[in-house]
């Protein structure tokens, strides 16, 4: 082995590489761990050039700098947008890079559409559920009231939009919105009126009985004015109706 003189010349080269690729790994880590590099400034945006309503950069930044580890190389950009999205108000963070020792985390907000169930947590217009100051989210608008089994958050918020759609010609919105444990729909409008709409059977159950609803709505205000407090349309071809001032057991289909 040793008298072939390729052999030899061969591995004295791969040793050279090997040795030059060590000292090239050596000498970038050492430029990378000068203090020019050490992150001196985290820019905090709104994504998109959006103004930031519930998110004080200030603050933010306090709270998560400490967080943040490594330098303009070797923080794990990944890791540093987990942190900012475990920041109430903050629904997504996108962060980068700039030269050459900066980085810039575009936040996206939360909008906050109203509360799901009663233990104080906030559903935003988007469906994602995530907690935060309920007197700051009131500052915005009236915050509306949601409740559904877990996972069923999307669905709410959609079946909200269809809803209101349905019932514009009355000039009504909803006010709450519940979807049971057995997916059935109780809606509670902007005028106090409770609605049982049931379970849905097919794609068009609800909006059949909307629709129903709809026609027999203002008969229903003429004769009873803002009295009506509760309308059950589970029933196939009417309707059971509570409203005060009638006597119990007087609630009748129609």
């Amino acid at each position: 082995m040793w008298q072939d003189i390729k052999m030899l010349n061969a591995t004295a080269n791969a040793l050279y590489a090997l040795v030059a690729l060590v000292l090239i790994a050596a000498g970038l880590w050492w430029v990378a761990q000068r203090p020019y590099f050490t992150l001196k400034t985290i820019r905090i945006e709104g994504a998109e050039q959006a103004q930031l309503r519930h998110i004080n950069p200030l603050i933010v930044r306090g709270a998560v700098l400490s967080r943040v580890k490594g330098n303009f190389f070797t923080a794990n950009l990944d890791n540093v947008r987990q942190v900012f999205e475990s920041v109430p108000w903050v629904r997504k963070a996108a962060v980068r890079r700039e030269w050459p020792n900066q980085l810039i985390v575009s936040l996206e907000e939360h909008m906050p559409l109203g509360t799901w169930g009663d233990d104080g947590r906030l559903i935003s217009v988007k469906g994602d559920v995530f907690t935060a100051n309920l007197a700051e989210a009131e500052e915005d608008a009236d915050l509306l009231a949601f409740d559904g089994p877990p996972g069923s958050e999307k669905e709410v918020v959609a079946r909200l939009n269809d809803l209101n759609a349905w019932f514009a010609p009355l000039k009504l919105s909803a006010a709450k919105l519940d979807l049971s444990s057995r997916y059935a729909w109780t809606l509670t409008l902007n005028n106090g009126v409770t609605i049982e709409l049931g379970r849905e059977k097919s794609s068009t159950t609800l909006k059949d009985r909307v629709d129903r609803l709809i026609g027999v709505y203002p008969q229903l205000v003429d004769r009873l004015q803002n009295r009506i407090e509760n309308i059950d349309m589970r029933y196939p071809n009417g309707l059971a109706l509570a409203a005060q001032g009638l006597l119990a057991g007087s609630n009748r289909k129609k």
